[in-house]
Parts: structure tokens; sequence; C-alpha cells
């Protein structure tokens, strides 16, 4: 059952007096009373910063403007608030006006991949479709910061549309992705229609909703909303906890809600320094996680986003955290620990190495603890060789609605098909000496 504390009664009458709980509870009431300005969090929390403080921070509103819903307010320590990491995931530093070097408008080249508005297409089945730009909080360490401050909106249906007929347009999409913005933020009809138009796609087979509104906002998981999204199953739906303070007695019913209505639930967390970089807060998130249903996804590294320096960490911290659970929790407890390449590479895993050494017939391998040991390989293995003529093959491919496809990048030299031993980067020196003429191999 959802709680009213004191802290949140203290807030909600410093907003209006005659709030009752029932209001508190009602998440258009949350994102009408949204703060967006330092002099409320401060009436809010009754907090007071240093002057010079103050005006630094209304600097960075300036640039990277403010919005967080007082639920989310509430869950902040008053008593330290400077180290409180619901704090500093929702009210802006200081620090995000330093831009370092490395840091990006657009890190992870969504913008390039766009072949229409609303659509990131990177990997060869799936994409990303942004429904909304608006969300019920402004994460100071989201990776499409660009895009703060823009006007709130939402695409109209021909936007929409031209996202849909690409899809559509391109069978090789099984998998699509819906992201914003929060996809939740939409009316339930609005959303109701995307998702229709999508299942009307014979070739789309997974629909993804990622989503902070169980963190943030867990108000608006309604049973309306529940009850319309469950037309459209199966429907998997992504949270982002980063900490295992963000998971209250409201979100623990919000996240009810959603497994109770029979949909896979898994979260993915950012390594945020000053937050989460701590083997024990991230083995208390996974384990609070797993408790409701949420199986750990990701875990990613900070991506280079401007003003995101402060929040990065070394990726020794993130191996650190994985190395403190695989083996020391369940398996579904850990997530995988990925970095979101620059340019648009995608996510890359990032694990500890328990690969000690390799030979033909035998491999070397440690484990959690420490302890050595050896894995003896078959000593004949006859591979089928693979020409991609399925009909001729001596496997069992009776596999229902499978589909052939074609083999790329590491893929393709891992086939025995006739074709590239290498995969060579734009502009080789060598091959270009080699190709004009002016060196010799």
């Amino acid at each position: 059952m959802s709680k009213y504390n004191d802290k949140q009664k203290f807030i909600a009458e410093r907003i209006d007096e005659t709030t009752v709980k029932s209001k508190w509870m009602d998440w258009r009431w949350q994102l009408k009373h949204a703060v967006h300005d330092i002099g409320m969090v401060e009436k809010l929390l009754d907090i007071r910063m240093p002057a010079g403080e103050r005006r630094k921070l209304e600097k960075t509103v300036k640039k990277f403007p403010i919005s967080v819903t007082p639920y989310y307010l509430s869950l902040i320590d008053t008593e330290d608030y400077i180290n409180d990491p619901v704090f500093k995931q929702a009210v802006p530093s200081v620090h995000e006006l330093t831009l370092s070097a490395v840091d990006m408008a657009d890190p992870l080249s969504e913008d390039k991949d766009s072949p229409v508005p609303g659509i990131t297409h990177r990997y060869p089945d799936r994409v990303l479709f942004c429904i909304s730009n608006v969300c019920a909080m402004y994460c100071r360490h989201c990776t499409r910061k660009r895009r703060v401050g823009d006007v709130d909106s939402i695409p109209d249906r021909k936007e929409i549309q031209a996202g849909l007929h690409y899809i559509q347009e391109n069978p090789v999409i099984r998998d699509v992705l819906l992201s914003g913005g929060d996809p939740l933020m939409l009316s339930e009809e609005y959303l109701d229609w995307i998702l229709t138009e999508l299942r009307a796609i014979p070739h789309v087979e997974v629909i993804r909703i990622g989503t902070r509104i169980p963190v943030v906002l867990p108000y608006r998981i309604t049973e309306p909303l529940v009850q319309m999204l469950k037309k459209h199953q199966p429907l998997w739906i992504n949270t982002h906890f980063n900490h295992p303070r963000e998971i209250t007695a409201s979100s623990r019913e919000a996240l009810k809600h959603l497994a109770d209505a029979g949909f896979p639930l898994g979260n993915q967390s950012v390594l945020l320094a000053g937050v989460n970089d701590c083997p024990r807060i991230m083995k208390r998130l996974v384990h609070k996680l797993v408790q409701n249903r949420v199986r750990p996804y990701y875990l990613y590294q900070c991506d280079l986003s401007e003003g995101l320096s402060h929040f990065r960490t070394p990726i020794g911290k993130g191996i650190e955290i994985i190395e403190s659970l695989i083996g020391h929790t369940s398996g579904f407890a850990v997530p995988t620990y990925v970095i979101d390449a620059p340019g648009g590479g995608g996510k890359i895993p990032v694990m500890p190495n328990y690969l000690i050494s390799w030979s033909t017939n035998k491999v070397v391998l440690r484990n959690y603890e420490g302890v050595i040991c050896t894995y003896k390989e078959p000593d004949s293995y006859e591979p089928i060789f693979c020409d991609r003529q399925c009909e001729n093959c001596t496997l069992q491919l009776k596999l229902d609605d499978a589909s052939e496809y074609q083999a790329v990048g590491i893929a393709s030299l891992l086939s025995d098909l006739d074709g590239p031993v290498s995969l060579i980067p734009r502009d080789n020196e060598r091959l270009e000496r080699r190709n004009n003429g002016n060196g010799r191999e």
C-alpha cells in the first residue's frame, strides 16, 4: 500500500495548503506541481543553500533546466542532501557546466543513425522508436541531455506514421523499443493507437517500453493504463532504478501492478559517481529489484554526454561491482555491464576475465573465489560445414517461422561462407599504399 508520510505531507502543504492524500497520489497533480527552479527546491525541502552556490546553480538551470516531481523530491534526505543519491540525480550541479574535451552532444550518434525522425536503426533486427519528448523528470545524467530544455512535445500522428512506415517497410525489424522522453507520459488513447499499429505489422515480434515512471512518478501506473497495456501483450517493460532508496512503498506497488499483469520487467542502471559506485549499494539494489520481480538487465557506463564528466567512473569500478556480484548472488540478479560505444557502435559488454589461458584442447579458468580449474575440450570435433544452403543441412532445422539471415560483422568472419577474411576500417593507410602501388608487403 502506498504511503503518505509526514515528509510528503509537509511538501504537499507547502505547495498547496489544501492538499490531501488523494491529490498527492494523483499523477496529474504531481506533474502540475513539478519543480522547475532552485528556489522551490529550497522551499519544499526546507533547506538553504549558500548564496554563491545558489547563483551558480541558477546559471546551470539556464543551460540544463530542472524538472522534478514532488514525489521524487520527497525521497531526499535533507539532513545530508549534498551527498544524497536522489538529490544528485534530480537537482542541478555546478559541475554540469564543466565540459570536458571528450563530451559530445550526441555521443551515441542517434541522430546520424536516424533514417526517419524518431527512429534510430543501429542493430540489424531492432530499432529505437522515440514516441514522446516528455519526461516526468529531467534526470541530471540523461544521455539525451542535448534535448533537455527543448519544448516538451508529443510527436503528432503524421510523425509517428513515418516511423511506423519505416518499420513496416523493413521486414528485418523484429524488435521495437519505445522510448523518448517517456512513452508512459502519453495518454492511454494515444499509446494504445501506437501499440495497435505496431502489433499490426507481421514481422514485429517484440515490443519493449523503456520508462522511468515507476521510479519518479509511480502513481502514473494506474488501472486504466495497465489494462490498456495488457491488450498488447507480450510487452516487455524496462525500468531505470539506480539506487536502493528509490524502491519505495509506492514504487513497489507500481511494480507489483505491472508484474501481476504479466509484463516481464527489467532494469537498466547507470553507474554514477557519488550515487551508486559501490559494490554494497549495487548488491542491495539488485536484491531489492529481484524481490519485486524485476530482473537487472544492464549496468551502463555513464555516456560521454555534455556535462556528465562528474558522474563518470573508471571502467575498473564497474568491473569491481560485477566481480562482487558474480558468484556472490543469484545469477539472474547480475546485470550485464556495458559501454554504449561512442559514435554509435552499440553496447559492448565489459566483464571480469574468467578465462586465464587457452590451448588446443584445454582451457584454464578461474572462479569467483580465485579457484583455478581446467576444462578439457573434445579431442575430436568436426564442425558441420555451413554454406547457408539450409535445405541440404543435416541438422534439424524445423524451427517454425525461422528465416535465413545475412551474416554481417564478426558473424560473417565466423561463418564458412566464401567471403572476406578480415574486416578493415575505412582509410587504412597500409591498404591505401597497397592500392596505390607505393609499397610492397
